[in-house]
């Protein structure tokens, strides 16, 4: 009878296992960026591991600049620059014209590094025009931003850490531009009770599945203004920030 339990705990235990491996192969074939070891794909709906997909192409510049081709992404990239032992980059590409489905940014001499591009474009297919059209009835046709490469220290302290904007690997996010004229400025807008607060809310949560790190106005009075959004690589399994 002991041999008889044993046999039956086992088989059902492969049974488990079965089951299990069968949910995660329909998983892998009809989500496939909500399992971890499928090939991350622009073009899919995003999913648990989109994001440290994303942020794992900050170890592999070609995979990234292959998902932009496939993506239909239209770009230029940067001549390599360095600013001595801790500031530089040599992944930084910009958005050419009509290059991320049509949604210009403001100034148009932006240029980030390609995990960050790849990532823009999927915040604004996914999130960004998606809010926009149903809170807002309307499309962004601009994104205004404070820029991308400075060679600095985080919060411009001498003892801090190296931000994620000395190697162009981060972007701040100031304002949209919608298709009817509005403008929505974080700063201006950020505690609006109205849709444009909706809105504004919204593309920031949306982000924190996109970008390693996220900040708003939420975080501390630096960020008043702006989103910050980065793919700071901690890892493979590295920790992520929201706020």
């Amino acid at each position: 009878m002991r041999a008889l339990r044993r046999w039956t705990t086992a088989l059902v235990v492969l049974a488990g296992l079965a089951m299990a491996a069968l949910l995660l192969w329909s998983l892998a074939r009809q989500r496939p960026q909500d399992v971890p070891w499928t090939p991350l794909d622009l073009g899919q709906p995003v999913g648990m591991f989109t994001g440290r997909k994303l942020t794992a192409l900050t170890q592999d510049r070609g995979a990234c600049l292959a998902l932009l081709d496939r993506a239909g992404i239209r770009y230029n990239r940067l001549p390599d620059r360095r600013d001595g032992p801790q500031c530089g980059y040599d992944d930084v590409v910009r958005f050419l014209p009509g290059g991320a489905r049509g949604l210009a940014y403001r100034p148009a001499s932006l240029g980030m590094s390609c995990p960050v591009a790849a990532s823009l474009a999927l915040w604004e297919w996914n999130s960004v025009q998606p809010a926009a059209r149903e809170l807002l009835g309307t499309e962004v046709v601009a994104i205004a931003h404070l820029g991308s490469y400075n060679c600095r220290r985080i919060s411009g302290r001498s003892s801090s850490d190296w931000s994620e904007h000395a190697s162009a690997n981060a972007v701040d996010i100031a304002g949209f531009r919608l298709g009817d004229g509005r403008r929505i400025i974080v700063v201006r807008d950020w505690d609006d009770d109205g849709a444009v607060g909706r809105f504004l809310h919204r593309v920031r949560d949306d982000a924190c599945g996109l970008f390693a790190t996220t900040l708003s106005p939420d975080y501390n009075a630096a960020h008043a203004d702006h989103f910050h959004l980065d793919q700071a690589y901690r890892g493979p399994m590295g920790w992520r920030a929201c706020r």
